[in-house]
C-alpha cells in the first residue's frame, strides 16, 4: 500500500472532543457572519439616511444660493439700466450742445442731422429709464424673434468689441 496515506489515528474518545468543538466553532462563525450582515445593513441604512439629508440640505442652499444670485442679478441690471440711461442723456447733451458750432461749421443741414440725433438718444434715454428691466427683456426677446439676422450680427459686434477690450 505504497500509494495511499494512512489517516492519522485519533482516539475515540477525542473524536466527540473535536466535533463538538467544530460544531461550536461552525455555530460562533455563523453567529458573527449574520452579526456582520446585521451591522452592514444597518451601517447602509444610516449611510442612506446622511445621503439624503446632505442631498436635501444642498438642494435648499443651491435653491438659496439661485435666489440670492436672482436678486444681485436684478439689481446689477436696474442699477446698469440706470447708468446706460444717465450716460444717454448725457451724450445728447453733448451733442445738443454742439449743435451751434456744427450749424457754424459745416451748415444747417448737419446742425439739424445733430439735433435730430440728440432728440432720438435723449427718446432711448427717456424710453431705457421708463421700462423694468423685465421688459427689456422681453422687448429684446421679441426682436431677436422678429430680426434674428440682426441680433446675430449685433451679438458678433458685441463679442468682437468684448474680446478686445479684455484682450491683453
Amino acid at each position: 500500500m505504497a500509494g495511499k496515506t494512512a489517516k492519522p489515528k485519533t482516539s475515540p474518545a477525542v473524536e466527540p472532543e473535536v466535533q463538538a468543538a467544530t460544531s461550536e466553532a461552525k455555530t460562533r462563525f455563523n453567529a458573527a457572519l449574520e452579526e456582520a450582515k446585521a451591522g452592514a445593513a444597518v451601517l447602509t441604512g444610516e449611510a442612506r439616511e446622511r445621503a439624503t439629508t446632505a442631498a436635501t440640505e444642498a438642494r435648499a442652499r443651491s435653491e438659496d444660493w439661485a435666489a440670492e444670485a436672482k436678486t444681485k442679478a436684478g439689481e446689477l441690471a436696474t442699477e446698469g439700466k440706470a447708468k446706460a440711461s444717465e450716460a444717454l442723456t448725457g451724450l445728447s447733451r453733448i451733442v445738443e450742445e454742439n449743435a451751434p458750432a456744427i450749424d457754424e461749421k459745416l451748415g444747417e443741414k448737419y446742425g439739424e442731422y445733430a439735433r435730430s440725433a440728440s432728440r432720438s438718444i435723449q427718446n432711448t434715454a427717456t424710453t431705457l429709464n421708463d421700462k423694468s428691466v423685465e421688459e427689456l427683456g422681453a422687448d429684446a426677446r421679441e426682436y431677436v424673434r422678429t430680426n434674428p439676422g440682426k441680433a446675430l450680427g449685433f451679438a458678433a459686434i458685441a463679442g468682437f468689441l468684448l474680446s478686445r477690450l479684455f484682450r491683453r
